[in-house]
């Protein structure tokens, strides 16, 4: 049964910043048709969120778009998040070891969710992934390299619970292939997304656990297939093993 907001109307602000946030500058018949809401209903929601500081309307085109008041606040959620200072100067050592973008990331549920990020320096090409986006746990390097350190009914569970689809032609959909691939992880040390959730981008992830033994996060470098063949693959993995063995021991010091 489809759990409902109690409050229909900080549904519908929650709602309406949501799609500000996703999309942009919008106007109000675009964000009405969007969420299915009567203009005069969506027009109070934003005046709302506008008196609360969330929202602006451009004085120009008369379209709405959120404020950074929304960033400032994740910016404070995310200075209290002790494991991102911790872990930060390691990331940026890998990166400038291994000249590629390098991902941090906490599971929550079925997803890995991005917390940093160290864009790499050395090369043109900007990964679209951003601090707050989610990845799917069964089909991501990092999800996967969560996934193989956790027991089989763990990675039973999370398989059943996911919404299974092919991504590209390279996701695993296929739970015997699954569990072949968390074998091979877990002997080899680290995860390999090939593929998997978007095509033409190859990670080498690793996991770490938390302070009660729970595999919550993993780091990957990412790049292009161009630049990440097999042999390249072998070479950066001993980057982010070591990486992670540095990692885990300030984490758990």
């Amino acid at each position: 049964m489809e759990q409902k907001n109690p409050i229909q109307v900080a549904d519908r602000l929650f709602h309406t910043l949501e799609l500000l946030v996703d999309n942009g500058s919008m106007g109000l018949m675009e964000i009405s048709q969007r969420l299915g809401i009567n203009k005069s209903t969506v027009h109070r929601v934003l005046n709302s969120l506008i008196y609360m500081g969330y929202a602006k309307q451009n004085e120009a085109d008369g379209k709405y778009e959120p404020t950074f008041k929304v960033v400032d606040m994740a910016n404070k959620i995310m200075s209290k998040v002790d494991v991102v200072q911790i872990v930060r100067p390691y990331l940026r050592r890998l990166m400038e070891a291994t000249g590629e973008t390098v991902h941090f990331v906490e599971r929550d549920g079925l997803d890995a969710v991005y917390i940093d990020k160290v864009e790499s320096l050395n090369n043109g090409i900007q990964m679209v992934s951003r601090i707050g986006s989610r990845v799917p746990l069964y089909c991501s390097g990092v999800g996967k390299a969560m996934v193989a350190q956790m027991n089989e009914w763990e990675a039973k569970e999370i398989w059943e619970g996911s919404r299974i689809a092919r991504l590209t032609p390279y996701t695993i959909t296929d739970y015997r292939a699954f569990k072949k691939e968390l074998d091979g992880i877990r002997q080899r040390g680290y995860a390999l997304d090939n593929e998997e959730n978007e095509t033409g981008v190859r990670c080498i992830a690793c996991s770490l656990k938390d302070q009660m033994g729970r595999a919550r996060y993993a780091f990957s470098i990412s790049a292009p297939v161009s630049r990440m063949d097999d042999r390249r693959v072998m070479e950066l993995a001993g980057y982010v093993l070591e990486a992670g063995r540095q990692m885990s021991l300030a984490l758990h010091s």
